[in-house]
């Protein structure tokens, strides 16, 4: 029921529209003006003109405007609800809302607050705003129901199959039929089918982008319009219990669902941009995790590195590369190698993406003072055996890292560098001595994940040899060698000739040699160079040799690689 201030009876009474006992029988009924003007007690029209020149505010008749569908935006359509207003048109950062009391200076000063506007009333009465919101919502619903209806018809999401697996979906609220809730269904649902890392809800001019990122490429696969950008976005913090007023800031969350029989963990990022608000969620699929070392498609040199890395009983292995090269999925698969019952591991992560069932997991929390330095300490007086931080970001954590790992522990983390070698000089640049470098790391991993071809419609390439030998291989390789290139128009397998993607691991193992290296203060390519005489496989040879299988193509290697001579530069 809308709140209606003694001041407008007053007005009302003095102006002689209605009597003091029209006033009283009318607010037993609930809402006394919409009773007074449904029952024709009080003209809708000397109403607004009342109350418009007593508050110095314009009356506006709801059934001859418009609603702008950027100031809708402004607000969710709960709270417009709650508080009986309706956004109609936004002017800069000039918010123009009809409302039914124009006393009302709390009201005002909340919406400013809320939709970081100031805020412009005209006056209408509660009936007209309720009956204007449910036509804009119904129009809403069956804009979005036309396209629903239209993306049925598309045979690559199969929508039927979908609608039989959405009952598994363990949202709150999954009874809820609204638009919005099915549309958000559908948007997860072809995301988990498509086997997509990320999804990103953009607001556009006039339609919502909605785009997944599949084997590292984004890809648009549906354009809702974008009368339902603030539904859907309210459904997404609905589901990850964030506050569906705030628009005006950066929120973060995460919620989880239940999807042919596994729980899928997504991490909810909402930002504001030009628009509106852009959603972008990173699903967290425990079930596609491959968790055993020998199963993650390395070099067996690379394989043989890590696996004796992690079998030592204390220094560090870290894994390097940009952010998602897959260096996490490594970290659990090392630690997965290493958890046994009488094994205490704990980590320290930012956020924790997986749960591991007998690993202490501590999640990083800046705002109560919980950061990867502060964390490792506290853990180190937890008594582990093996110590996994999420990724060394500053000289401190760095530090105590180190120490950490010369003190007895195995000691697992993350850098973002181009390659092995030049994390050597990263960890200096940081202020740690090349001496406690030298003592403490183990192996250092430089991962780069890459697209498979699709084995239905790969197409062979004929590369002149001279161009291969420049590229990498040698005289004895480009003789008799079979490369394959992506097909143009992909198959129904694929949808750009790949499909999936695998892991391409360069590894570091500090002998006694590259230790006295590094103390001396020798140069990354040095290093490199010993490394390679030593056998070492580069993140471009390993490249090579995929594509020489037919599981990559050249050109995806040279994508996601660099030449040896200027890795390191």
């Amino acid at each position: 029921m809308v709140r209606v201030s003694g001041k407008i009876r007053r007005l009302l009474v003095d102006a002689g529209l209605v009597t003091a006992e029209d006033w009283k029988a009318a607010a037993e009924g609930g809402s006394p003006i919409e009773t007074l003007i449904s029952g024709g007690t009080l003209e809708e029209r000397s109403l607004l003109e009342t109350l418009g020149r007593s508050a110095g505010v314009a009356p506006v008749d709801l059934d001859r405007v418009q609603p702008d569908p950027a100031a809708l935006g402004r607000l969710p359509e709960e709270v417009c609800k709650e508080l009986c207003i309706l956004p109609l048109s936004l002017n800069g950062d000039c918010l123009t809302i009809a409302v039914p009391d124009p006393f009302d200076v709390l009201l005002i000063d909340d919406l400013q607050r809320r939709t970081g506007c100031s805020v412009r009333q005209v006056i209408s009465h509660s009936g007209a705003i309720k009956r204007r919101l449910e036509q804009f919502n119904s129009s809403s619903g069956q804009e979005v129901e036309d396209f629903l209806d239209g993306v049925n018809h598309d045979p690559g999401l199969e929508i039927k199959v979908a609608e039989e697996e959405t009952q598994e979906l363990a949202f709150s609220s999954i009874g809820d039929d609204s638009p919005a809730v099915k549309l958000i269904n559908l948007i997860l649902l072809t995301g988990l089918k498509e086997k997509a890392s990320d999804i990103h809800i953009e607001p556009g001019d006039t339609e919502v982008r909605v785009r997944l990122r599949v084997d590292g490429r984004l890809k648009q696969v549906m354009s809702p319009p974008k009368v339902l950008l603030n539904a859907m976005n309210s459904r997404l913090k609905i589901l990850a219990q964030l506050d569906i007023a705030e628009r005006q800031k950066p929120q973060d969350g995460k919620f989880q669902i239940k999807y042919e029989g596994r729980k899928i963990d997504f991490r909810l990022s909402m930002l504001p941009v030009v628009g509106g608000e852009k959603a972008v969620m990173r699903i967290l699929d425990t079930g596609s995790l491959a968790l055993e070392l020998d199963s993650m498609g390395y070099e067996q040199r690379a394989l043989d590195d890590i696996m004796k890395g992690v079998a030592s009983p204390y220094g560090m292995v870290l894994i390097t590369g940009p952010t998602g090269s897959g260096k996490s999925t490594t970290l659990y698969s090392c630690v997965k190698e290493v958890a046994q019952p009488e094994i205490n591991v704990v980590t320290v992560e930012d956020p924790v993406e997986y749960r591991m069932d007998g690993i202490n997991q501590v999640p990083v929390n800046p705002k109560r003072g919980m950061t990867f330095a502060g964390a490792l300490r506290s853990i180190l007086r937890q008594d582990p055996d093996v110590v996994l931080v999420g990724e060394i970001r500053d000289a401190e954590t760095a530090e105590i890292a180190i120490k950490a790992a010369l003190t007895g522990h195995l000691v697992l983390s993350t850098l973002h560098t181009n390659d092995a070698a030049s994390t050597i000089t990263r960890m200096v640049d940081m202020g740690v001595d090349p001496f406690m470098v030298a003592s403490s790391v183990i192996c250092i991993g430089a991962q780069r994940l890459a697209r498979k071809l699709c084995e239905h419609c790969r197409t062979p390439m004929d590369i002149p040899e001279k161009e291969l030998i420049s590229l990498g291989y040698t005289p004895e390789e480009v003789s008799g060698i079979e490369l394959y290139g992506p097909s143009s128009e992909g198959c129904g397998h694929c949808s750009d000739g790949y499909r999936g993607r695998f892991a391409i691991l360069e590894t570091l193992f500090l002998d006694e040699v590259l230790k006295r290296m590094v103390i001396e203060g020798r140069s990354v390519h040095e290093i490199k160079t010993e490394a390679m005489s030593q056998g070492m496989l580069t993140l471009r040879r390993v490249g090579l040799l995929n594509a020489m299988r037919g599981r990559t193509s050249l050109q995806e290697v040279m994508r996601v690689t660099v030449s040896d001579d200027d890795s390191s530069i």
